[in-house]
């Protein structure tokens, strides 16, 4: 049974300022977009088109809004919108932690619905652009919690090889290891089969509704891992929040996929 290496949350201390570890884990999915989505308008049907990468560097901005933006209010709407809205002030204390993948879709959604505006563009055909760029970026958010020793995970079997003890949890019981879990099943694995379907041209809008049932699909999965919030516990049908926002990802990915594709055939 192993134990958490209890990691100093805390990477650099300047004086005053000090560098979160988790800071530095925003800045590099910020950092990987940028890497891949580069690469990625190099494809014969985006750079056919005259995507660049100064786009992507445009599209970066917008997305970093979207992100810091939406999964703030995300956070504070889906999990604890009775506390944030007697104190809507303390929305904006993002240093106080407290983020929203679900919140942080939505926000970069609309962040790259401004983009395509702005460039003249397809919104559809910048978020086939964006989709495989983002599971890099989730993975390195998953370090991110590692590292702080949260969002820790359900009860394990203390035979379970990796098996890991929590003391920030408030006790020594061997928990499933969930951070990791979702590392490499929304993170790595989603990144592997995105980038791999998205090499060749697809109908317009199927690698982003491929992204949306794919995170839904795994994120599902790995919240059975994941212990459910403390002040939301387990919902209805035994499901978790996380659970809950994954139903419509995979049932609107899906129809998405399905119905782009039948367009791309039935165009000339």
């Amino acid at each position: 049974m192993l134990v958490h290496p209890q990691f100093n949350p805390v990477a650099l201390s300047l004086g005053p300022v000090q560098i979160h570890w988790y800071g530095l884990t925003y800045l590099a999915a910020f950092m990987l977009f940028l890497f891949l989505a580069k690469r990625r308008v190099q494809l014969p049907q985006y750079a056919n088109v005259g995507w660049t990468q100064r786009d992507v560097e445009d599209m970066l901005f917008y997305g970093v809004l979207g992100v810091v933006v939406g999964g703030r209010l995300g956070y504070a709407l889906f999990y604890k919108p009775g506390e944030y809205l007697s104190h809507p002030l303390e929305i904006l204390m993002v240093w106080k932690g407290g983020m929203s993948f679900h919140g942080g879709l939505v926000g970069v959604i609309a962040a790259m619905a401004l983009f395509a505006r702005a460039k003249g563009r397809s919104f559809l055909e910048v978020m086939d652009v964006v989709a495989p760029c983002v599971p890099t970026g989730l993975a390195a958010g998953r370090v991110g919690n590692f590292i702080n020793g949260e969002l820790w995970g359900r009860v394990a079997d203390p035979s379970l090889p990796w098996a890991m003890v929590f003391p920030q949890s408030g006790s020594m019981i061997p928990r499933h290891p969930s951070q990791v879990y979702q590392f490499l099943l929304e993170g790595m694995l989603l990144f592997v089969l995105l980038w791999w379907y998205g090499q060749k041209k697809r109908g317009t809008g199927q690698v982003a509704a491929a992204f949306v049932f794919g995170y839904g699909v795994l994120r599902f999965a790995a919240e059975y891992f994941r212990e459910p919030d403390a002040f939301l516990g387990i919902l209805a049908l035994g499901m978790s929040m996380g659970q809950w926002l994954c139903v419509p990802m995979i049932v609107i990915g899906a129809s998405l996929w399905w119905w782009y594709g039948r367009r791309a055939e039935s165009a000339p």
